[in-house]
């Protein structure tokens, strides 16, 4: 028979086992959560000078919906410094669609690749979102900037993989600088102040994508030889994919054609007309 000492100092050890075990047991899970937020990836790609390249125009064929004036009356800094500023869901000048994130969807090796050009920035100014689509590789972080006089409040929606925020940034605040560790196309972003405030970040697990130029124009550079299947995402119009050949040294050409007969669904922002772009 054991004495009542012996059996309360057994009873104890097996306690702080047992939370041993699970605490072991929970940090495994939380290293196994970390890791999981990166996409997986192989070897560092090294360039042999093989690189191709892919570009071509985002074309608009029919009557593009007019832009509309925003009307921005609820806050006075923003009336005056945005005055005169129109929706850009759908940006249409001289036939060419402006803002449309084009990217490799798939047919990459299985390679790490390094980020490519500066640091991506979403600035606040003229109470509009600058650019009003970003692209992000997400092994990059992005730097959200406010540099309008009045508050603003930042907040990321995404749709499914990575985490929401919300977070306000007065005037002169310092910039947010943000990561989305998952590949996800694409993420609206919201002014909660602002309503009528919009922009979109498209995060990859690879640098290979590029947003149309004023004049409808995209390049995507550095691409090993191989077949890709290419994607255009527009916010109203859609997504359209093509497969694209890129030759050692090629310069491939993917042009793609959004429709005015297509569905288009117009924002519900408070606007009022504007003229045509031309």
């Amino acid at each position: 028979m054991f004495s009542k000492r012996v059996i309360l100092w057994i009873t104890l050890a097996a306690l702080v086992a047992a939370l041993g075990l699970a605490a072991c047991h929970k940090s495994g899970d939380d290293d196994e959560e970390v890791a999981d937020t990166k996409s997986s990836s192989g070897p560092k790609y090294i360039p042999n000078g093989n690189e191709g390249s892919i570009s071509g125009v985002i074309d608009f064929k029919g009557a593009p919906p007019a832009p509309r004036q925003i009307e921005m009356a609820s806050d006075p800094i923003c009336s005056q410094k945005g005055s005169g500023a129109v929706t850009e869901d759908v940006v249409v000048k001289d036939g060419k669609v402006q803002n449309v994130f084009v990217y490799v969807k798939s047919g990459l090796p299985n390679n790490t690749f390094d980020p490519r050009g500066a640091e991506p920035t979403l600035d606040q100014n003229g109470c509009r979102y600058v650019p009003h689509m970003v692209g992000l590789y997400n092994k990059q972080k992005i730097k959200i900037t406010n540099s309008d006089a009045t508050t603003h409040n930042v907040h990321p929606l995404p749709p499914k993989e990575n985490r929401e925020w919300n977070e306000s940034q007065p005037s002169g605040a310092p910039a947010l600088v943000k990561e989305f560790t998952k590949k996800e196309v694409v993420i609206p972003v919201k002014c909660n102040i602002h309503s009528w405030m919009k922009a979109y970040i498209g995060v990859l697990d690879h640098p290979f994508f590029a947003v149309s130029a004023a004049d409808g124009t995209f390049k995507i550079e550095g691409l090993p030889p191989g077949e890709y299947d290419v994607e255009a995402w527009h916010e109203k119009y859609g997504a359209k994919t093509m497969k694209v050949k890129v030759d050692a040294k090629g310069a491939a050409t993917a042009n793609f054609t959004y429709e005015a007969a297509a569905a288009y669904q117009p924002s519900s922002l408070k606007v009022v007309p504007a003229l045509v772009l031309h």
